[in-house]
């Protein structure tokens, strides 16, 4: 299994560097919202989610999840989601302005 989630979270960030690198504006986006999500996916894996144990220390249990990486994740997710949207405006004003969307700003 950490084989698989592994080899998601390469490329999902494999794919997001390549869009990240192309000269048109909207790949761009969707190659940072990709390299994100492999962010949030990387930050999930790695915090040790225990199966059926409460996330909150209580008397009488030994074991239990650690709340923070799931709490980091859902706050990343939602700045994520607000910049991608703020973003893609600036994009639709850029190219509606410019008449591309070419990275460099020219035709």
């Amino acid at each position: 299994m950490e084989f698989l989630i592994a080899t998601g979270i390469g490329a999902m960030t494999a794919a997001g560097i390549y869009l990240m690198l192309r000269r048109r504006t909207f790949p761009v986006i969707l190659g940072l919202s990709l390299l994100s999500y492999a962010v949030n996916l990387f930050l999930v894996s790695s915090g040790r989610i225990a199966i059926n144990q409460p996330p909150v220390i209580q008397a009488g249990v030994s074991e239990y999840t650690d709340p923070l990486p799931q709490a980091l994740v859902l706050t990343a997710i939602v700045i994520g989601f607000a910049m991608t949207a703020f973003v893609l405006v600036l994009a639709v004003k850029a190219r509606t302005e410019t008449g591309s969307d070419d990275v460099d700003g020219g035709a």
